[in-house]
């Protein structure tokens, strides 16, 4: 079965435009996200999928596949269809071109969780940090029932702790497992109001009535959406260098 690695890319971040290109610790946030997908032991290819020139440009120098998508691409989702389309995937991983703390065993324990259990689509969570990242819209909190599966994904603070402040809350890791064959259900499947409310396309599998498997993983990161988090990851970043 043939295990591939996604990298959507879009340059008209709203918030961040040209984000993947942005220098962080003397790298572009792409080519960090990229090096970590290479250290995967369990894929068989890496592609960056993206529709604008000058990401593609600078991918190629980075030695990896690009795919051109299509600029009407309604989500990264169908970015990652479009890139794997007519090559036969039997598992694709879908790694958000802006996380750069993501390690290359959380991407291994999302193939294997997938194989080992069956599901059509899984992703990952850990528990939040800290109250700033609870209440943060940026950071996606999600919810679960007793057998590991998403009850509900969104950017506001849940489950609302009214008294019992131990409880867990854990945070959705921007990384996505699919079968090829639910890959091509996604996209096919209408858009639903509740993620175009929360503008969180996971949203739309299940307001289909599917399961998302979430797959609880130990992470100290964050993915970059805004100038702090640029300069929270340039400073942790270059210590590594």
């Amino acid at each position: 079965m043939k295990k591939l690695i996604v990298i959507p890319a879009r340059y008209g971040s709203t918030r961040l435009p040209g984000k993947p290109l942005l220098d962080i610790a003397g790298k572009p946030l792409l080519r960090w996200v990229f090096e970590k997908a290479l250290q995967s032991r369990l894929k068989d290819g890496v592609l960056i999928a993206t529709d604008d020139e000058r990401i593609r440009d600078a991918a190629r120098a980075f030695g990896t596949e690009v795919v051109m998508t299509s600029p009407t691409c309604a989500s990264g989702t169908d970015r990652v269809y479009e890139a794997v389309k007519g090559r036969d995937a039997g598992l694709v991983v879908n790694l958000q071109g802006d996380e750069p703390f993501i390690e290359p065993s959380m991407i291994d324990d999302l193939f294997t969780a997938m194989e080992n259990e069956k599901v059509d689509m899984a992703t990952l969570c850990c528990p939040v940090a800290d109250e700033r990242e609870y209440t943060d819209p940026n950071t996606v909190k999600v919810v679960l029932d007793r057998s590991g599966f998403a009850l509900y994904f969104s950017r506001s603070p849940i489950p609302f702790r009214r008294t019992d402040r131990t409880v867990i809350v854990y945070k959705h890791v921007g990384i996505y497992g699919y079968t090829g064959s639910f890959l091509e259900r996604f996209v096919a499947m209408p858009r639903g109001i509740l993620e175009e409310t929360e503008s969180l396309e996971q949203l739309r599998v299940l307001e289909n009535g599917c399961r998302i498997r979430v797959v609880p993983t130990a992470y100290n990161g964050f993915g970059i959406d805004t100038e702090e988090d640029l300069l929270r990851a340039a400073q942790r970043l270059a210590m590594r260098t």
